[in-house]
């Protein structure tokens, strides 16, 4: 914390000074020292200027925007902010100083946020999310601007309007709202092959993500990293949740629209303010120049992964979230995240998706803004010192007293000066580039279908099922027969299982071989096949499942506990005091607000009732047993006690009970399921968990705790034992 402290108090003076003084390094907008100023980055001494010169165009950029442009609005978003600490020095891999100093907890900032919906749309339809992370280093910001999902639907950013545009509400009618279960999206899907991947990760658990905590980060694109003495190691970028991977299920998250349309912000909100910070560690897949062709699939191809079976992922730091904002327009609202926001240390690769944001987001934040000046906001400024000799425009909050604003120049000094490799100047990796301008895309970008054929093979039967049911209902939505024909095509390139169990309920005859994909190349898919044989690649990615992201611990879960007056004082507070101690989150819900009196005539206050919650809400129940049972058997509480049993069981969660209310749970459970055992003994059957009888909770807490552990026991779907929740 002291040195924390210690990086900050040295912002501030330089700040101070940098207003006063003439001397210093030129630098960016966000403190990275400049190499150059009067040339362009370009393909060889004579050739174009090439898009990955972040400085340039934000040299010209803020030139050509120091009037005022318009504003666009931008998409819903959560943020907290948080720090993060590399475990030990990376420099092996990377000059960049916060991945070299392990003493060191650089300032972090995360904006978590929907793609498809507008502000004002609920935080849990079935979308991608993104997951962007500003890093305030001592050499400038670095923003790691990154989704949910490690790929994309596009290979080329010039096609990121067309995606977007397809996914949005349809333009006559603007609806359906943040969903893609219409027309327009699925026609430009199934005419678009490269999107085979994406939709497999989408329209898996990965598309609802049950909290910001429990949820995967990736960078999607392939990096550069360039240690000190220039070497360069290709790297991908992951963010592991030190809690593992949660999902809701479809018809949970439907319901969340109405009861809690803030559901995952309240969520990440109320954990930082409870302690209970979100954690997440930062991975890196390295590569090797020389391993660069080795793969079955090209790395600068952004829909396509490297298989941590392949290319382990190796953790090298830990991000806490630990502070929620004060102002969320002035924070999460106006944070301006851009991959150009490069720290030396950290380059980029000729990915033209990566390529393409470099521009657009950039643009993006002028015309959000208004202005070329929302880096001097305080949410965007960086913690080292900034000098340019930028100037003026719309909100210019900065104080400039040089008299020399150009370079060169001698009234200054010649300030600000360039900074050399060695100094920090950031230079770009040499890379050898020739070539003549086209536009087309290289023939290793063709092979559409493997990685996603890979997708469904590495997933578990539940998670294959949950595919089929979701393609079922979106695809089935889509009102143009001929649509969900090329969709049925274009899956059966992927599993013809999957085409067969989806086309069956859209009013498609089922295919009986592959089908040909619109835009695709056969004869090539073939060449590219006999030839990756000979190259790195895996058929089954275990690390793919979301099954293999479970952790065991109940940290966080929401227990409702339900009780009237009467409850057996000896078990609810037993069973409280157990769930407190394991970190899970218990909330007591009655038919009345309290004081509630249980059985030793104590009383204890009601968090909730019935009428202001919901089971939808919580990630598992308890009923104590004691006289209440009688209580809870009256008309009016008896119906919310069958909503909160029905609701947990249909979505596979685990429900429990104890004493007189295992009688009462038996009676509620759907399709007749038995849970009442033994008097004295422990029964779990699919996450229902019972204890009959008096006396110490003992194995039956264990039992509960391990059954929350699981989070949702999908066996009761196998066995038919619940309706299709999808």
């Amino acid at each position: 914390m002291e040195k924390e402290k210690t990086i900050v108090e040295e912002h501030k003076n330089q700040q101070a000074q940098s207003e006063t003084s003439a001397k210093g390094y030129m630098t960016t907008n966000t403190g990275c020292r400049i190499n150059d100023t009067d040339n362009s980055a370009t393909i060889g001494a004579r050739g174009p200027i090439i898009m990955e010169d972040f400085h340039f165009r934000e040299k010209i950029t803020h030139f050509d925007h120091e009037r005022i442009p318009e504003r666009v609005v931008h998409a819903r978003g959560s943020g907290a902010h948080g720090y993060f600490q590399v475990y030990e020095s990376f420099a092996k891999y990377s000059k960049a100083k916060f991945l070299c100093d392990p003493t060191i907890k650089t300032p972090t900032f995360v904006r978590f946020s929907t793609v498809a919906g507008n502000r004002g749309s609920p935080d849990t339809p079935r979308d991608v999310r993104g997951f962007a992370t500003r890093f305030y280093t001592p050499e400038g910001n670095f923003d790691l601007v990154g989704n949910n999902i490690p790929v994309f639907f596009i290979q080329d950013a010039i096609k990121f309007p067309d995606v977007i545009h397809a996914v949005k509400p349809e333009p006559d009618k603007e609806i359906p709202q943040a969903s893609s279960a219409h027309d327009s999206f699925w026609d430009f899907i199934s005419l678009m092959p490269e999107s085979a991947h994406m939709i497999m990760w989408v329209f898996s658990e990965r598309g609802i993500p049950k909290s910001y905590a429990t949820m995967e980060g990736f960078g999607v694109h392939t990096f550069r990293l360039v240690n000190e003495q220039g070497k360069a190691t290709f790297c991908k970028f992951h963010w592991k949740p030190v809690m593992g991977f949660e999902s809701l299920v479809w018809d949970e998250a439907m319901m969340l629209k109405g009861i809690d349309p803030d559901f995952n912000r309240r969520d990440l909100w109320e954990r930082i303010e409870k302690g209970d910070y979100p954690e997440y560690e930062l991975g890196v897949q390295l590569v090797e120049e020389d391993q660069f062709d080795s793969f079955a699939f090209d790395l600068l191809d952004s829909t396509k992964i490297i298989p941590e079976e392949l290319v382990p992922v190796t953790i090298i730091g830990k991000m806490t979230l630990n502070k929620n904002p004060d102002n969320f327009f002035a924070e999460t609202e106006q944070v301006a995240f851009h991959l150009g926001h490069l720290v030396p240390g950290i380059d980029v690769t000729n990915d033209p998706l990566f390529q393409g944001r470099l521009f657009s987001y950039l643009d993006t934040q002028l015309n959000r803004f208004n202005s070329v000046n929302f880096q001097q906001l305080p949410i965007n400024q960086p913690i080292c010192e900034v000098y340019n000799n930028q100037q003026e425009g719309f909100m210019r909050m900065r104080v400039d007293k040089n008299k020399a604003n150009y370079f060169p120049n001698s009234l200054s000094g010649g300030c600000p000066f360039m900074a050399s490799f060695k100094e920090g100047g950031y230079v770009h990796y040499p890379e050898r580039v020739e070539g003549v301008k086209v536009r087309e895309r290289s023939r290793s970008f063709k092979d559409f279908f493997s990685q996603a054929t890979l997708f469904w093979n590495s997933m578990s039967d539940v998670e294959k099922q949950h595919l089929i049911w979701t393609f079922r209902f979106e695809i089935g939505r889509v009102q143009r027969t001929e649509i969900r024909k090329r969709m049925v095509a274009l899956l059966s390139n992927i599993d013809l299982t999957l085409a067969q169990e989806v086309a069956k309920f859209i009013g498609v005859d089922p295919p009986q071989g592959v089908q040909e994909a619109f835009g695709v190349d056969y004869k090539l898919l073939k060449e590219l096949a006999e030839e990756n044989k000979k190259k790195k690649h895996v058929n089954i990615s275990p690390a793919l499942s979301m099954f293999s992201l479970k952790k065991d611990s109940i940290k966080t879960k929401r227990v409702a506990i339900l009780i009237e007056d009467g409850y057996d004082s000896k078990e609810f507070a037993e069973m409280m005091a157990y769930l407190m101690k394991e970190g899970a989150w218990p909330e007591i819900i009655s038919m009345f607000f309290g004081p509630i009196k249980g059985s030793a005539g104590e009383q204890t206050k009601v968090d909730k009732t019935h009428h202001v919650s919901h089971p939808v809400l919580y990630d598992a129940v308890f009923i104590p047993g004691g006289k209440h049972v009688e209580t809870m058997k009256q008309v009016e509480s008896m119906g919310s006690v069958i909503s909160f049993i029905n609701t947990q069981f249909k979505h596979c969660k685990p429900v429990a009970a104890s004493g007189e209310a295992v009688a009462l749970l038996s009676e509620l459970v759907r399709n007749g399921v038995k849970v009442a055992g033994p008097e004295d003994g422990v029964v779990e059957f699919a996450g229902v968990v019972t204890k009959g009888g008096k006396g110490d909770l003992g194995e039956f807490k264990t039992t509960f705790r391990n059954a929350i552990a699981v989070d949702r026991h999908y066996v009761r779907e196998q066995k038919k034992l619940i309706l299709n929740i999808y």
